[in-house]
């Protein structure tokens, strides 16, 4: 009869000469019920990828002479990280690793965090071991003891959110006052001729009559008379009166002559107690500060005035140059410049940008409706104007929203070497740091941009990305986009995540999958479907995505769900 040989792998046979080999020193391969990794499945967190390894060495297992380095190493396609490697030695073992009693055993504990890159999605996390007893090496099997990581923050986006516009100061009405004097006699309401012929009202006249026939502007006058707060109540009220009268009769009378269909208004103040302490105020006067103390201890004008007098040390400096200061009629020119529409400075914008002041330019970009036409004003502002920080930040602001993010970072950095405290710029450059995951330079910029409206948003793309997912709720607070949306899912609050994303105004493809992680949490199949098809109808590259996505391992068998993904 013919022997027959019974042919092996290579393979057993290393493994069986590793079990015996194992076996003859007193260690076993390790059974995988002794072993618990958490969180499972992992997940991504703050860049990281945290995992807790409860190992439990049983009793009679661990040779006394025996040392053991354990090491966790997650593997995906196209590579391995490895975890911290932790030592466990046996009893008679002269060393720094745990010491594991024969007799008992014991419990272990390994902590590793692992730096996320996307291929971790799909990955296989594995506890291998390096034996010696003695000085003879002992292999031991690695054991699995997890599949992927849940990276469901990663769909964090600093790029989706809009960077800061700098303000223009574009006034479509511009109000000015212009004011001239006509001063009087002590005790007298006549004009003279000395004050109605000086150079001041003479320009002030033109420049009524200027406004009046100005097809872009419109003017009214003014007239407020006064009486210095010397001589009485009674006096001054007639006196004052009678300033008023003569001046408005006077102002009509010339805008007459130049046919100025001005409108006028006329008051008159008997005492001008206001204008007095104004005065006194801004004088050097000796003792100013009794004099102040006298018009907030009285109200009434006759004692007012009898308690100055007594200051007599002073008084004499008053009647010389204060008082005669307060005996005018002030003659108040409003004027309303009414700029250009919105379609002129449009059209300007276009065809001839060097005709529009930088304000003008400004709004022209901030009304344009085209990214197109936003860049292209402001990059002609940064030609006329290159001084001027707003234009480099509102042209970066343009970039970053279309996706040139290099660009964008560019023209903050110009914007900032020209107003180095600007916040809108260190908000923008701290937006780009994100971008770029580093979230210690995104915290300097942020940390110059307080005061800016986008902040707080800022401030919870920080939180999330530290894994820090309440914070970010709050600093969030009623936003409605995908990353607050994002944060609130992340919290496990779902109908306020469902809720925020049926609010972004703009949804886009990621709005659609996170609607779709939200019904695979709450087993929604249906939604799940509905979701993910309009997600990958927006952008294809999410069919692989979710292919791998664990938030849709449940529904890896379900027809429906695989022909979306194909």
């Amino acid at each position: 009869m013919m022997n027959k040989r019974i042919i092996l792998p290579a393979v057993v046979f290393v493994v069986l000469a590793g079990l015996f080999s194992a076996c003859s020193t007193g260690l076993k391969p390790l059974a995988a019920n002794y072993i618990k990794a958490e969180p499972q499945p992992l997940e991504l967190v703050a860049g990281k990828v945290p995992v807790t390894i409860n190992a439990t060495f049983p009793a009679k297992w661990f040779n006394k002479k025996a040392t053991l380095v354990v090491t966790p190493v997650l593997r995906y396609d196209g590579g391995e990280a490895w975890g911290t490697s932790y030592t466990y030695q046996g009893e008679k073992v002269a060393g720094n690793g745990q010491v594991i009693p024969q007799a008992t055993g014991a419990n272990a504990t390994l902590t590793s965090n692992f730096d996320y890159i996307p291929a971790m999605q799909s990955s296989e996390l594995y506890l291998t071991f390096t034996a010696k007893v003695g000085n003879k090496e002992v292999p031991l099997p690695e054991i699995k003891i997890g599949d992927g990581v849940l990276a469901t923050a990663a769909l964090l986006n600093a790029a989706s959110e809009a960077p800061a516009t700098a303000p223009d100061k574009f006034q479509r009405i511009i109000k000015d006052a212009y004011n001239s004097d006509i001063m009087f006699l002590i005790q007298q309401a006549e004009l003279r001729s000395s004050e109605l012929k000086k150079t001041e009202l003479s320009d002030w006249k033109n420049t009524v009559v200027n406004a009046n026939q100005a097809p872009n502007q419109k003017v009214n006058v003014e007239i407020s008379a006064y009486a210095s707060p010397d001589g009485g109540l009674e006096l001054n009220e007639k006196l004052a009166g009678k300033r008023e009268a003569n001046t408005d009769k006077f102002l009509k009378q010339e805008l007459a002559k130049a046919k100025a269909e001005v409108p006028v208004s006329a008051h008159y103040t008997a005492q001008d107690w206001a204008g007095f302490k104004e005065l006194v105020e801004k004088s050097t006067i000796q003792d100013k500060n009794l004099i102040l103390s006298v018009l907030s201890m009285y109200t009434d004008s006759e004692q007012r005035e009898r308690e100055i007098k007594n200051i007599s040390a002073v008084f004499s400096v008053l009647a010389d140059e204060i008082l005669p200061q307060l005996r005018r009629a002030r003659l108040t020119a409003n004027i309303e410049t009414i700029g250009k529409s919105d379609e002129e400075i449009s059209a300007l914008a276009a065809s001839s940008p060097k005709s529009l002041t930088i304000e003008e330019l400004l709004y022209a970009g901030s009304i344009a409706t085209t990214q197109a036409t936003k860049e292209a004003i402001y990059k002609s502002i940064t030609q006329i104007y290159p001084n001027d920080y707003r234009a480099f930040n509102n042209l970066g602001a343009c970039e970053f929203q279309s996706g040139k993010i290099a660009a964008a970072e560019a023209n903050f950095n110009k914007a900032l070497s020209l107003s180095e405290n600007a916040p809108e710029t260190n908000l923008n450059l701290g937006l780009a740091a994100l971008t770029k995951s580093d979230l210690s330079k995104a915290q300097q910029f942020f940390g110059k941009a307080v005061g800016e409206n986008g902040l707080s948003t800022a401030q919870g793309l920080i939180a999330v990305s530290n894994g820090n997912y309440s914070q970010a709720v709050s600093a969030f607070g009623s936003t409605a986009s995908n990353n607050a949306a994002l944060a609130q899912l992340l919290t496990k609050d779902y109908s306020k995540a469902l809720a925020t994303l049926n609010a972004v105004k703009t949804p886009d493809a990621t709005t659609s999958y996170l609607k779709a992680i939200i019904a695979s949490r709450t087993n929604n199949s249906n939604d799940v479907v509905a979701n993910l098809k309009k997600a990958i109808q927006l952008d294809p590259s999410l069919a692989k995505k979710a292919a791998t996505d664990l938030e849709f391992v449940k529904y890896l068998t379900s027809t429906d769900f695989i022909n979306i993904i194909k």
